[in-house]
């Protein structure tokens, strides 16, 4: 654009007024980064390739109801059905509750459903032969420096052992996420065998929380998911069965709707920087009539002094948007860290196609009242100080 230049020396004239409005828009544009980003995230939870043609069976009433048994050999026999795994919610802490991490006991071909979990043959066979065994992300076994071969001291907070809260379990395996995108928080899971869990807890027998069912036809998800619920329908324990996706967001929204909160402060936040931002391009451009008016006597059209002032406007939020959606991307990874995989570890795709959709948006939202006042301006009444 052969006026940039001075599109770029009219926004930075009041130097103090630019510097603030834009430290405002980067506060902004930092805080929708963030929050999109676990938004984004929990809302695309287990929609990964791996789990396209995957099903999770639970409890109509609630997830946190369990299932009997004797369901995995019924479902089994639907048409459509290739293989199917089990798991029970355990809920064991290590050491301090604040060292929260995944941990529930597993049926034995879980690694053959769950393919995108990498794990050698020995150490998956040990799982398998190994009473106690347990087999654990290799992020959470760094966490706590565990290794092969180290007793596990897991502490039941729901599931008492004969009297005890003591759950000694041998780590006889690491695992590892194929999706490196994603390892922070697939790989802070332990996975300990259900039949011990099964034999050994005090209060609840041949009981799962969940059935993960692997489908030789994704397409026909909707079909074989009617005729699993058929299978309980009018029993104490009828089920619901949906993509693994749809269950993990079910899962998140116990604690709270992730999207609602998010739309809501960042609707508050937008909504103040529109009012601050266009308080500011107004007052840019009052002060500066007498130089518009310059502009036209020059034989600047009308439209062109309405393309400055448009242009400066989203230019200014522009330039916000982008260092704050920058330091949100550089922010992010360290905060997930140190979440322990609860926030994802980059910005997503999305969020930065969503904060270019918004800039470009609030830009011409505040440029346009007083673009058009420029444009209308006349020379005569400009110069003349009315």
């Amino acid at each position: 654009m052969k006026y940039f230049s001075l599109v770029w020396a009219q926004l930075f004239r009041s130097r103090t007024r630019t510097l603030f409005t834009l430290l405002s828009i980067v506060t902004a544009f930092l805080l929708f980064g963030m929050l999109d980003s676990v938004r984004v995230a929990f809302n695309s939870g287990g929609s990964s390739v791996a789990g396209a043609n995957r099903l999770i069976v639970s409890s109509r009433l609630s997830i946190t109801q369990s299932l009997p048994i004797r369901l995995e050999s019924q479902i089994r026999q639907v048409e459509g059905v290739r293989d199917i795994t089990y798991g029970m919610w355990f809920g064991g802490i290590y050491q301090d509750p604040k060292n929260f991490f995944a941990n529930f006991s597993v049926a034995p071909n879980y690694f053959d459903v769950y393919s995108e979990f990498e794990i050698p043959k020995a150490q998956l066979e040990a799982f398998r032969t190994t009473r106690t065994g347990a087999i654990v992300g290799e992020t959470l076994a760094k966490e706590f420096g565990w290794k092969i071969g180290d007793t596990i001291p897991l502490q039941a907070t729901i599931f008492p052992r004969g009297g005890s809260n003591d759950w000694p379990l041998q780590m006889v395996g690491t695992f590892r996420s194929k999706d490196r995108a994603v390892a922070n928080n697939e790989e802070r899971q332990l996975m300990m065998n259900w039949k011990y869990f099964d034999e050994s807890n005090d209060y609840i027998k041949n009981q799962v929380s969940w059935y993960t069912v692997t489908l030789d036809n994704p397409d026909h998800a909707s079909r074989v998911a009617q005729a699993i619920d058929a299978i309980s329908a009018n029993s104490d324990h009828e089920t619901k069965s949906q993509s693994e996706s749809a269950f993990q967001q079910a899962f998140v929204k116990q604690f709270a709707d992730i999207g609602m909160i998010v739309t809501s402060i960042m609707g508050a936040v937008f909504f103040t920087l529109l009012l601050l931002t266009g308080n500011t391009m107004a007052q840019a451009v009052r002060e500066r009539i007498p130089e518009l008016a310059v502009l036209k006597t020059l034989g600047f059209k009308d439209g062109t002094v309405l393309m400055l002032v448009m242009v400066e406007a989203v230019l200014l939020v522009g330039l916000g948007g982008v260092i704050g959606l920058g330091l949100a991307a550089l922010i992010l990874p360290g905060m997930a860290t140190q979440a322990r995989g609860m926030l994802p570890p980059q910005v997503p795709l999305q969020t930065w196609a969503m904060g270019a959709v918004l800039i470009v948006v609030i830009g011409l939202v505040v440029g346009v009242l007083p673009a058009l006042r420029a444009k209308r301006l006349r020379i005569v009444d400009a110069l003349a100080g009315r």
